[in-house]
Order: structure tokens, then sequence, then C-alpha cells
């Protein structure tokens, strides 16, 4: 019955986004990617040989100007549960984000469910999401949504110097278990247009369990023919009854476009400390005992404009553990992304 409730939610509303798309009152847009995977090794042997297709994401998003300075957004997600983390095997709709913003001038204001400023600089110049998350997100350092009110915009006219400010529950999209709440910045500079360095910084203040802050540091180079990005996060797990959990983790990458059709890109993600939630992780478990390092390698072909078809590697290598070396993860898949 639950899920029956999703999908009837899911056939009412869509005549609602189809007339609204055709009377001009707002825009419908998504998208929709996934893979077919074969666990070529895992260091969790029950899942060597594993293989099928799932999909990882579909967003599904309505966006409304309401007026000259008001606009809105809702976004629906939906993705098939990995299998591998968890026992569900039916993919179901939920909000993502839903938002009313407010615009003046070169800056503005958003309430509701919307995008931190965890993840937006590190996002974009890396490009491939379709094909894995960003290392903080990956890693559930943060939440890529939260529910608050955020302030963000441009502190000078040549957009120079940008600026990402929330207060939010801490909790993402789910409601809030506590009085706590969680603030969050990121201050960007582009001394050229190719050139960005952006700095973050949060605390997440959990009252009668644990406090976490985090910082980032972010360098990325963006131009049309080649991307590079550097970073480098440190965060502290405040412990209740035991000493602060430090956590250290660093990544590059580089997206280099080799026809007018196709890039290549490889990541590398190195974890300094093992991921005690690194078993929770979705499509990727991580052994959570172990430090780490991740390689990305891929080439991604445009079948047309919003179609994609990305060959691709994930492989985790793994630091010894009390003399033992957990086995590799090897993943190859072939992902599909398409936009509309």
């Amino acid at each position: 019955m639950k899920y029956l409730k999703y999908c009837l939610i899911v056939i009412l509303a869509f005549p609602l986004f189809l007339f609204a798309q055709k009377s001009n009152s707002g825009k419908l847009s998504g998208y929709m990617f996934g893979d077919y995977y074969y666990e070529v090794s895992n260091h969790n042997n029950n899942f060597n040989d594993r293989n099928g297709f799932w999909i990882r994401r579909i967003y599904f998003k309505y966006s409304k100007k309401i007026s000259e300075n008001f606009s809105s957004c809702l976004l629906f997600e939906m993705n098939t549960p990995d299998g591998l983390t968890k026992t569900v095997n039916k993919p179901f709709p939920f909000v993502k984000a839903a938002y009313v913003a407010w615009k003046h001038g070169r800056n503005q204001a958003l309430l509701g469910i919307s995008a931190t400023p965890t993840l937006g600089a590190v996002v974009k110049t890396w490009g491939y999401r379709c094909v894995e998350k960003t290392p903080l997100d990956l890693h559930k350092f943060a939440h890529s949504v939260d529910f608050g009110l955020a302030l963000k915009g441009t502190l000078d006219n040549a957009g120079k110097i940008s600026y990402h400010l929330m207060l939010a529950n801490g909790s993402g999209n789910k409601s809030d278990p506590n009085d706590g709440k969680k603030v969050m910045l990121s201050v960007g500079f582009k001394p050229s247009k190719a050139l960005l360095i952006d700095v973050y910084g949060d605390w997440d203040n959990n009252p009668g369990s644990t406090d976490w802050y985090t910082f980032r540091g972010f360098v990325g180079y963006n131009t049309a023919k080649l991307r590079l990005g550097l970073l480098y996060t440190h965060q502290v797990r405040q412990m209740v009854g035991a000493a602060d959990l430090k956590l250290n983790m660093g990544s590059a990458f580089a997206v280099a476009k080799i026809s007018q059709k196709s890039s290549v890109f490889v990541r590398v993600d190195r974890s300094f400390d093992p991921d005690p939630l690194g078993n929770t992780i979705c499509y990727l478990p991580f052994d959570p005992t172990a430090k780490s390092t991740l390689f990305i390698g891929g080439l991604d072909c445009a079948l047309a404009p919003a179609v994609h078809l990305m060959p691709n590697i994930e492989t985790i290598l793994y630091d010894k553990v009390n003399g033992v070396t957990p086995d590799k993860d090897i993943l190859p898949r072939l992902t599909f992304f398409y936009k509309f």
C-alpha cells in the first residue's frame, strides 16, 4: 500500500505538471542515470560476481517564476536501492528539495529544503555526479540538501567573490530530531574566469549526542577543454564519553574533452582515516576498518546532447589492518545518463 500511494501521487501530479508546462506558468525538467554493474571483486565476499542494472537517480523538477523577485522549486527524487546496504528492493519517490527564493540584485534568499553550501563548487567543477558523488557526499560528511534559510550571491559587481550562508536543521530533507542547528558557510574567490578557490566550514550542533565540525578547501580550474580539481577535508566528530573522531580526506580529478562528443575523466580519493560509516555507503560500500584509496576512470560518449553512455571503473585499495589487507573492490560499470 505504501508504494501504491507513492505511485498515485506521481500519476496525479504528472497532468498538473504538463498543464503548467503548456500554460508557460512553470518549467518541467529532470534527468535519469544508472548503470549495468559487475562486482569483479569486493572486500565483502558475499558481493563477488553480483551484477545487474540499477537506477541511481531520477530527478523530476518543477520550477516557477512567481514574480519579478520571487520563484519556487519542487524536486522529487527516486532511485533503486542497491541491494547491498538496503533490504528494500523497490524504488520510491521522495521530496529532495522544496523552496521559495527571493532575489534582490546580486543576492538571493531561499527558504525551505535547498542545496547546502558544502558541495556546490566541487560538484559543478567535477561535472560527473552521474558517475560518482563528490567525496564529502559519498562518505556522508555532510548533506547535499537541508531544511532552513540560505543566503547566497556575490559581494562585488564582477562576481569574483561569492558566498553561500545557511542556517538549517542539519538533518538533510528529513525531520529535525533535536533542538540543535547547523551553520554552513562557503566563500569563493575567482582571480580569473577559469580559476576558483573555495573554502567551506560548518558547525553541526547535536545536543545530547555529538557535535560535528567540517573544514574544506577546494581549488578548481574550468575551461571548455579541461577541468581540474583539488580538494582537502578535515572533520571532527565530538564523541560522548570517548576521544574525538578526526577524519581527513583528499581528492584530485581531471576531465579532458578529446573530441566534440567525448571526454575522459579520472579521479583519486584518499581517505587518510578509516570511514566508520563506510559499510553504509549505497552502491559502493567501503570497509569501515581500513584507510582507503578510490580510483575512478572512464570515458563519456555523447550519443546526443542529452543522452550519454559512460563506460567506467571504480577501484578501492585498502591499507593493512592489523597486518591484513582487505580485498580490493573492483566495480566496472556502463553508466547511462538522460536529461530532459
